[in-house]
């Protein structure tokens, strides 16, 4: 009984210095090729989709490509740096980052979902809920990123609300509603990132 319960302070003890420390993880080459997709995205939209308000399906299609090519990249390069580390630290913390970051995609797929199924006019808030969501996954992870990453978040808050306030009906498929605010976003972490951590990696 005594060793399960040393067990249990000792996993409580490392779960709480994982929280402290800051996560390495993520790189700036691969948040900045999810930025780039963004703008590309945007660039070719209207080549694809000349009306995305009457082709939710098409326009789902491409954002959804793009957020999972994104953290595709993203992810691999986390799995194969650190969800199987050597470093029990490194293991726990990298875990801890996706916990804490994995709550918002979750919340825009379903979101998602139930308006494409059940609420199709109302279709035009998704750009600015993904973005208002997106920002509380960047908010519920700075404290393990650099510090100016919560700046980012807050652009991610600001962008989101006024494409809900603003872009109404079919202004708010226009592609850069989307490809402005996640482009530049990405952008600017990849930017935090390299600034604050890879230069002086070596």
């Amino acid at each position: 009984m005594q060793l399960r319960e040393a067990l249990t302070q000792i996993a409580e003890i490392r779960s709480a210095v994982a929280a402290t420390e800051q996560f390495r993880g993520y790189r700036a080459v691969p948040v900045a090729f999810s930025g780039g997709l963004a703008i590309l995205a945007a660039a070719v939209q209207p080549l694809l989709l000349p009306s995305p308000g009457d082709d939710l399906r098409g326009y789902l299609l491409l954002w959804f490509s793009v957020a999972i090519l994104g953290l595709g990249a993203a992810g691999l390069r986390i799995v194969k740096r650190d969800w199987f580390a050597a470093s029990v630290m490194r293991r726990e913390l990298t875990r801890h980052a996706v916990a804490q970051f994995a709550p918002c995609l979750a919340a825009g797929l379903l979101v998602t979902v139930a308006i494409a199924r059940h609420s199709a006019d109302a279709a035009w808030i998704l750009p600015g809920v993904w973005q208002v969501v997106f920002s509380l996954g960047v908010f519920a992870s700075w404290r393990l990123l650099p510090k100016p990453t919560v700046w980012v978040g807050v652009f991610y808050l600001l962008a989101g609300t006024y494409n809900l306030a603003f872009s109404h009906g079919p202004a708010a498929f226009d592609p850069w509603a989307m490809g402005g605010p996640f482009g530049l976003g990405q952008l600017a972490v990849a930017a935090i990132l390299y600034w604050n951590l890879e230069r002086t990696d070596g």
